[in-house]
């Protein structure tokens, strides 16, 4: 009662607290705003050198409007000068979501996907009637991202900047572990009973549960077990850090919000998580570490460093950005699922479905990366687009309108863009309400409220003239997307980095199992399956050797013979670039470690002669 009391006599609202953007000063001098301008006209004209398509022109101009409306320029600023950053120090890094969306994101460099390679919706990324700060994800180089932090850290100092905050909640294992615990069951029951419960699942538990844990289900204390599991499921457990959302502040954090110290010296955690912070409208940008960046970046080294001739158009080393775009051989590839350590597509569920859906452009690549989760499984999606493409079933489309949203995934909805968009003209959704929806669906797992929209959304469809049976089952692949849909952005960022590791792999596949060797651990395969798999394509694989190994996989001087090209990969003689053998590192041999490596490199002078010289030199 007094807690009560003193609670009503508060007038605090979280609208007190007053979030301040860095505010940096700029390299031209001029503000924030004009600043951007500035930097997205002088990206796009480097973008499109022959001349800024007018379409291009339009989005850029309606963006940068909605951008000072919001006053949002120095959020992007802030994001654009730590990717500057990494890129000053060689570091490969891509943004990612529905920052992909944003053609003013593509001309100031913080993604690469082109508007017009994807079917974009700026409203995914920023909108005026949500309100809310835009969410930019940016990934790096897993074996570099610690730099990047150092910089943030350096830069804005210990005392604005800190890691947001992630809330663990209770699941079926955990709550049914921690139960038990507090009823006083024994180790082995308590281990019976969380075993018996799969993965992640949050669904109900029960009496198969109980039988697992060899308890009797009309038990009082068993059913008090189950009740007060399920009650707790969802619950906050505790606090983790973000994998990678960073709050920066103009003035200091603690003046605006509770912070924790962390494991490491000086590095401080927000104890609020991602949508606390979206209600206070602060800013979070995530740095993330991404494997196959490593991998990409060291592939670019190699290739300029041993193939100086592989050139883009303007006589300048390959880039992400500028790589041989829709090349036939590299789909030819892809098609016949020989993917193997190429980025996204190289497990068993994605090898199998690259045969029938058969990717022959960048948006199959899209809809590939998309498509082999559990979201369209779950809707419904995955045999109706695969006979549609295959020309066995014919697309769908009640109307004009939804050809227009749909036609190019052949009348499925796979992305989360297009649920919105179909939600806005179908359904007469507001935009705002569309992204409630959006966000309906990303959270499907933890609030399963995407329910609530059903009404709403077949009314509309109905109201507007569609079928009920079409509108219900319109909403059940929309439902789909709570169980892990893509967004497609997301999507298109990701297929970026699927075709850039393709490309490797078909022209010079020395180069690429240099490259993922070198970035290991990462991916679906061991380095003996990486290895074997190069030596089918021709590659001349040099063992682990005293005298010539360095700590990284290296590339030698060697003739390509295509006739070591197994039978199989016939296709890819004629195609094959390769002039050089690799060499394998001694970050191949377990439990050697860099630091004694390099002792040995260091006293092996003109060679080792034997075993013992070996013995007594190092």
């Amino acid at each position: 009662a007094e807690t009560l009391r003193f609670a009503s006599e508060l007038s605090f609202s979280l609208s007190d607290l007053q979030y301040n953007y860095p505010d940096e000063p700029t390299e031209s001098g001029l503000g924030p705003q004009a600043e951007l301008e500035r930097l997205a006209r002088e990206g796009a004209a480097i973008r499109y050198p022959s001349g800024v398509p007018a379409d291009v022109t339009r989005r850029i101009r309606e963006e940068l409007a909605l951008i000072e409306r919001l006053n949002y320029a120095r959020y992007f600023l802030t994001v654009y000068d730590i990717v500057k950053f990494a890129r000053s120090q060689g570091i490969l890094c891509q943004g990612r979501g529905s920052a992909a969306n944003s053609v003013v994101c593509y001309c100031i460099g913080i993604t690469e996907v082109g508007p017009e390679r994807i079917d974009s919706l700026f409203e995914r990324f920023i909108s005026e009637e949500r309100n809310e700060p835009p969410d930019i994800d940016v990934d790096f180089e897993h074996e570099k991202r610690e730099e990047v932090i150092q910089y943030i850290y350096s830069k804005y100092s210990a005392k604005r900047t800190a890691l947001a905050a992630a809330v663990v909640s209770y699941r079926g294992r955990s709550a049914m572990r921690e139960v038990a615990k507090a009823m006083g069951l024994s180790d082995d029951v308590r281990s019976a009973l969380s075993s018996s419960i799969w993965g992640w699942s949050t669904s109900e538990l029960g009496e198969k549960e109980t039988r697992a844990g060899g308890l009797d289900q009309t038990d009082p204390s068993t059913r008090q077990v189950i009740e007060c599991a399920n009650e707790i499921m969802g619950f906050p457990r505790h606090l983790s850090q973000h994998v990678g959302g960073f709050v920066i502040t103009r003035d200091r954090l603690d003046e605006i919000v509770p912070i924790i110290k962390t494991a490491m010296d000086e590095r401080k955690m927000v104890e609020w998580d991602k949508d606390d912070l979206d209600a206070v409208k602060i800013l979070k940008v995530d740095v993330l570490a991404l494997g196959m960046l490593t991998c990409l970046q060291r592939a670019f080294t190699l290739l300029q460093d041993h193939y100086p001739e592989a050139r883009d158009g303007y006589g300048q080393p390959y880039v992400l950005a500028t790589l041989p775009a829709e090349d036939k051989h590299v789909y030819d590839m892809i098609c016949r699922a020989d993917t193997i350590g190429v980025f996204q597509i190289e497990s068993r569920a994605q090898m199998s479905m690259l045969p029938r859906l058969r990717p022959k452009t960048f948006y199959d690549l899209v809809i590939e990366v998309a498509i082999v989760r559990p979201g369209p499984i779950q809707g419904d999606m995955v045999h109706p687009y695969l006979r549609r493409r295959q020309g066995k079933e014919k697309p769908e489309y009640p109307k004009p309108e939804l050809e227009e949203i749909l036609g190019r995934t052949l009348g499925v909805p796979l992305f989360q863009e297009q649920a919105m968009k179909i939600a806005i003209v179908a359904g007469g959704f507001r935009p705002g309400e569309a992204d409630e929806l959006r966000r309906a669906m990303a959270t499907f797992k933890r609030t399963g409220t995407i329910g609530n929209y059903r009404k709403r959304m077949v009314d509309g469809m109905i109201l507007r003239g569609y079928e009920k049976d079409f509108a219900e089952r319109c909403f059940k692949q929309i439902e789909g997307f709570g169980e892990y849909g893509f967004p497609e952005s997301h999507a298109a960022s990701f297929a970026l980095l699927v075709y850039a590791s393709c490309w490797f792999k078909t022209f010079y596949p020395d180069v690429f199992c240099a490259a993922i060797l070198n970035s290991q651990p990462m991916g679906f395969y061991q380095p003996a399956q990486l290895v074997r798999d190069a030596r089918d394509h021709g590659v001349e694989i040099r063992e682990v050797d005293v005298n010539f190994s360095g700590w990284d996989c290296e590339l030698e001087d060697a003739p390509f013979d295509p006739a070591r090209i197994l039978d199989r990969h016939a296709e890819m003689r004629g195609v094959i670039r390769t002039s050089h053998a690799v060499r394998l590192g001694f970050r191949q041999v377990k439990g050697l470690s860099k630091e004694r490596m390099e002792v040995f490199v260091a006293r092996r002078g003109d060679g080792y002669e034997s075993v013992r010289d070996v013995w007594l030199r190092s």
